[in-house]
């Protein structure tokens, strides 16, 4: 029961905090986004998105799996007294992700054009991509640093950082535009990436600064090879999911273009959708982001110490918050989505996304943070399975139906594959709950 308290003030305190940042940073990234799409417009919005899945599956390979692992042993660690020893997991992750990430910026940069023309199928992503190859190693950077403070359960660096990261983005970007429009340059999506760039750059300058850097303790091999036997699955599983992901988004447009669009049409639609009605409708998922961030350490804690009791009232607690959070952003984006389209960001489309994508925020916000108490239970690959099969139904959504359809044939996918992420990790959690009551009943 000691131990109880000191977790629970934790991970209400983490969850704030993180929460607190991720809203502002939501709240500039909506600007940001009316600012984007009446400086480059819906089509460079559309180019601009197409980056993304090649930039997620590059963090994905070189700093996701490595930040968990470092949060992993950096709680273990921390929470047996070894100071030294946590801080010796951060230079193992820092040597292993920076040095990815330096071979990744490497590959981006040679290759830029055929990774635009053949897997983006978009030659104008060339520059952009060379462009965004120079903020992986600020953010392998970034995301070790906060992998420490994670394992601590210390969420005020990340969330400075977090929060720090955006305002940069979004000032240098004005900054940049300034200059371009003085110079009568013509404003493109890569003022945008250069902005991912410096958002990077200043975060990981600052977690650097802010970092306390203690005497190092253990053996230095010992501790790479252990965080590197475990980020490899973790690893293996987000790049496989990724690549699905990514394969997903960028299938949509060449998908358009099969129902009647033009490329030009279909690029703004993509950018409609996934510049201006997701990010929309994912601004409520900060609150469940901060929660699945926290809870995977305490988890993993709790699992650790056998304490089954703290599990099973967090799976519950969690069920019934995501629950009432998502009916009412269901029903505020239903009466509000249509106004936020056509007056927020000038285009009646993007409210006819976001009132539609209204009805998939109780399953989105359930996914994130029940999949984040299985990977805490020990369930990676129970999660990649789960979140594989949600991307396959999306994707023949996308391969089977938008030619047929058009796109609201994709927002239908995407509902239903949310449906089944969220009901199936319920099921299995519900599962474990039953289990371990069983043997509790059984202990003597």
């Amino acid at each position: 029961m000691k131990h109880s308290l000191p977790l629970k003030n934790s991970l209400v305190a983490g969850t704030l905090l993180l929460t607190l940042a991720g809203s502002l940073s939501r709240v500039i990234g909506f600007f940001y986004r009316i600012f984007l799409s009446r400086t480059i417009g819906a089509e460079g919005i559309g180019i601009y998105q197409l980056i993304f899945p090649l930039l997620a599956l590059c963090i994905s390979l070189t700093s996701s799996g490595i930040q968990t692992a470092v949060s992993k042993f950096t709680a273990e660690k921390y929470g047996s007294g070894r100071t030294g020893e946590a801080f010796l997991c951060l230079y193992a992750g820092f040597f292993l992700s920076i040095a990815s990430s330096l071979s990744a910026c490497t590959f981006l940069c040679r290759y830029a054009d055929a990774l635009a023309a053949g897997y983006l199928d978009e030659p104008r992503c060339a520059p952009l991509i060379r462009i965004m190859a120079y903020s992986l190693p600020f953010s392998a950077v970034h995301a070790c640093a906060n992998g420490y403070y994670y394992g601590m359960k210390k969420a005020a660096v990340p969330a400075v950082s977090q929060l720090l990261e955006q305002v940069v983005r979004v000032a240098s970007v004005y900054v940049i535009a300034l200059i371009y429009t003085e110079k009568g340059a013509a404003l493109s999506a890569d003022i945008a990436v250069w902005g991912i760039v410096c958002g990077e750059i200043f975060s990981a300058l600052f977690c650097i600064t802010v970092l306390p850097f203690q005497k190092k303790q253990g053996h230095f091999i010992g501790m790479l090879k252990n965080i590197a036997l475990f980020s490899l699955p973790l690893t293996a599983n987000r790049v496989a999911l990724n690549f699905f992901q990514s394969l997903e988004a960028l299938m949509i447009p060449s998908r358009l273009r099969l129902f009647g669009y033009t490329q030009s049409e279909a690029l703004s639609v993509f950018g409609i959708l996934t510049g201006m009605a997701l990010p929309m409708i994912l601004f409520p998922n900060v609150v469940t982001n901060s929660v699945s961030v926290m809870l995977l350490p305490a988890i993993s804690e709790a699992r650790a110490k056998r304490d089954h009791l703290r599990i099973q009232k967090a799976i519950k607690k969690t069920i019934e918050s995501c629950m009432i959070l998502g009916l009412m952003s269901t029903l505020f984006f239903l009466l509000s989505g249509r106004f936020i389209g056509e007056y927020v960001f000038g285009n009646t489309l993007a409210g006819t996304f976001i009132c539609t994508l209204s009805w998939i925020c109780p399953f989105l916000f359930l996914s994130t943070t029940l999949t984040s108490i299985l990977h805490g239970l020990g369930r990676p690959t129970t999660t990649f399975l789960l979140n594989l099969l949600s991307s396959g139904i999306r994707i023949l959504g996308i391969y089977a139906f938008i030619p047929k359809f058009g796109i609201r044939s994709y927002l239908m996918a995407m509902l239903l594959s949310q449906l089944f992420l969220a009901g199936s990790a319920t099921f299995l959690l519900v599962r474990f709950c039953k289990k371990s009551r069983h043997a509790m009943v059984l202990s003597p």
